[in-house]
């Protein structure tokens, strides 16, 4: 929510048309979709099919410490791809037009603590509809952080790099605990709700489906390698969660990126909606195999502004949509990883700490915050 509003220079009918403009994107690749792209898909599961069966089964004679290393990173690997390239967009829909049962939205698992049914609610359906609105987009600081300086600071606000470091190391525990909305259901009445309790049941399944598969079984499958098998499974899981978390803190944290209050939101017509995508998210350059290991969230601006679209289409995408911005007189935020992830952990520090901008609310202007 920054003093200068950097697209108050557009008008109603500009922000109308861009939506158009955008529309048109859209159907364009929507009607371009064929075998191409569903033979990309194919081969990607394969190929990630096949580096996760040879990384374990080099990690059976992971006694040997080259083994070890080569087994730990074809595993992570194979972990990053699973989550970023396959299962996160295919959980979107991406590839649904292809009427595949086995490459399906409504039928894919995905090696996650968190049901793939309970994330596809609280990313698809909330973070997606309501990106970087403070109070109703849980992805926005993971509901454990400030996130924008008209926020009112708290002492607690002081660990928020600690908390941001924690979250990364576990990131997969952490997507399943605010999937599961678990701050506000720890009340002892809301702990009670049939529907909470059941969702809480579920997660408690995967979680227990992913620790007998990573910490116990393939680990005894290794024999007298059992202990290096489940430091290397360990060490994937660790490399996974952080390479995710900071994509994704690189598609929604850096400078430059727009927060919203909730009363912004209020009537919102299809192009203004497109319009706080754009402004609520940020890219990442670099070359086709970073895109790749992001699952192509490095293109996180098209993504947010076409999240049904397939992944490989997003390269493409992003030359028109980037026309666009500079058409419209819109800043276009990018830049290489380590400048992302710089700026990002950089916000994080600067808004754990009071500052001059800093805004003691009133009651009611708080609750006008908060209210759902």
């Amino acid at each position: 929510m920054t003093a200068i509003d950097p697209t108050a220079h557009l008008t109603a009918e500009q922000i109308e048309e861009l939506g158009r403009e955008l529309d048109a994107i859209r159907d364009a690749v929507i009607a371009d979709r064929g075998e191409k792209d569903a033979a990309y898909i194919r081969k990607v599961i394969s190929a990630q099919r096949k580096l996760e069966l040879a990384s374990r089964g080099v990690l059976l004679f992971s006694l040997f410490p080259p083994a070890w290393v080569i087994g730990t990173a074809g595993l992570s690997v194979a972990k990053i791809m699973d989550n970023m390239e396959i299962g996160h967009n295919i959980l979107h829909g991406q590839w649904d037009w292809m009427r595949d049962p086995k490459i399906h939205s409504t039928t894919w698992e995905w090696d996650h603590v968190s049901p793939a049914d309970q994330w596809k609610h609280s990313h698809n359906e909330l973070h997606h509809t309501y990106t970087n609105v403070i109070g109703k987009d849980n992805d926005l600081g993971y509901g454990i952080m400030r996130v924008d300086e008209d926020q009112k600071w708290h002492p607690f606000h002081l660990g928020q790099p600690l908390w941001n470091f924690i979250n990364a190391c576990f990131f997969e525990y952490g997507i399943a605990a605010y999937d599961l909305e678990l701050g506000k259901n720890l009340h002892k009445r809301r702990r009670k709700n049939p529907e909470f309790r059941e969702r809480a049941k579920a997660v408690g399944r995967k979680i227990r489906k992913q620790v007998l598969k990573d910490y116990v079984i393939h680990p005894l499958l290794s024999g007298p390698s059992f202990l290096p098998t489940l430091a290397a499974t360990f060490t994937a899981n660790l490399v996974r969660n952080i390479w995710s978390h900071s994509v994704i803190m690189c598609g929604h944290f850096p400078e430059g990126v727009q927060v919203f209050e909730r009363r912004s939101i209020r009537g919102e017509t299809r192009g203004q909606w497109y319009l706080r995508q754009m402004m609520g998210s940020a890219n990442i350059s670099g070359s086709k195999a970073m895109h790749f290991m992001t699952g192509n969230l490095s293109h996180q601006i098209e993504h947010h502004l076409f999240p049904d679209l397939p992944s490989n289409r997003y390269a493409e995408v992003a030359v028109k949509v980037r026309a666009l911005f500079e058409k419209y007189e819109l800043e276009y935020v990018t830049g290489p990883l380590p400048k992302q992830v710089f700026s990002a952990w950089h916000k994080v520090v600067r808004l754990s700490l009071p500052n001059k901008k800093t805004k003691v609310r009133t009651p009611d202007r708080e609750q006008e915050l908060v209210a759902a």
